[in-house]
């Protein structure tokens, strides 16, 4: 049987790839798990300053698998309850690890594929991604994506995307600031290399504080931000590689 998700860590980039090509990577219970696991394993690896999340053959991921959308129409209250807190624990992962994680999306990425990548802290696209969340063809609603996607977009674009139900361009998609960066198809694995590569040359420290601090902000006032950007501020001040970084830029002033 296939391997649903495939690891691989090498120079300090740990690439996790979805594994389900014959389904357009599309989700289930077993490849939810093991996605899980591969996040899990990257956070254990203290070799690993970068992750990056693409899907196998010509798509990133279509969202549910059409199986598991027939075993939910017919599920208990319990075992939907079950199902959705699995998913909610797969799309925090990206941002509880102290790594950067980004998603390398080809082709299609749907409904909670497309939940998936916004819950990445960057997203790159090859120009032949769609985005979408098409939910509400079936009349089942985006609950959970919805959380990352109001935090990319603004109100009217968000509501536009789930009430038509549209797929959109990776240029539509980095036009609203739901991506980061579109590269065509010859440039696309060397964009990818390249940002992750500048990743992995930061400082480990500075990118994980600043990606924690980056995400509490959504919970707090402007006064509280302010004050737990100061804690950041001074306990930043203090690591080595912040130490070391301020005498190389002073030393090269002086020269």
């Amino acid at each position: 049987m296939n391997q649903e998700i495939l690891y691989q860590a090498h120079d300090s980039v740990a690439r996790i790839t979805l594994n389900r090509p014959e389904k357009r990577n599309a989700l289930n219970d077993v490849l939810i798990d093991e996605l899980k696991q591969a996040l899990r394993r990257a956070d254990a690896d203290k070799q690993v300053r970068v992750v990056v999340l693409s899907g196998a053959g010509s798509d990133f991921c279509s969202g549910a698998d059409l199986a598991t959308l027939q075993e939910i129409s017919n599920a208990s209250v319990s075992e939907n309850l079950k199902d959705a807190q699995s998913l909610l624990e797969l799309f925090s992962l990206p941002r509880t690890l102290p790594v950067p994680v980004v998603a390398a999306v080809r082709g299609r990425a749907l409904a909670g594929g497309c939940g998936l990548a916004l819950a990445c802290d960057l997203v790159l696209a090859e120009t032949s991604a769609r985005f979408g969340f098409p939910e509400v063809k079936i009349a089942f609603v985006p609950a959970m994506v919805m959380a990352m996607l109001r935090r990319n977009v603004s109100e009217k674009r968000a509501f536009e995307l789930i009430a038509l139900g549209d797929e959109i361009s990776a240029s539509q998609a980095a036009s609203i600031g739901l991506i980061n960066h579109v590269f065509e198809p010859a440039e696309f694995e060397a964009g990818v290399q390249t940002i992750a590569d500048r990743l992995r040359s930061l400082s480990s420290t500075a990118l994980s504080l600043s990606k924690s601090l980056l995400y509490a902000t959504d919970s707090l006032s402007f006064a509280e931000a302010l004050a737990a950007g100061a804690d950041i501020n001074a306990i930043s001040r203090m690591t080595a590689e912040c130490r070391a970084g301020v005498d190389r830029f002073l030393k090269k002033r002086s020269r």
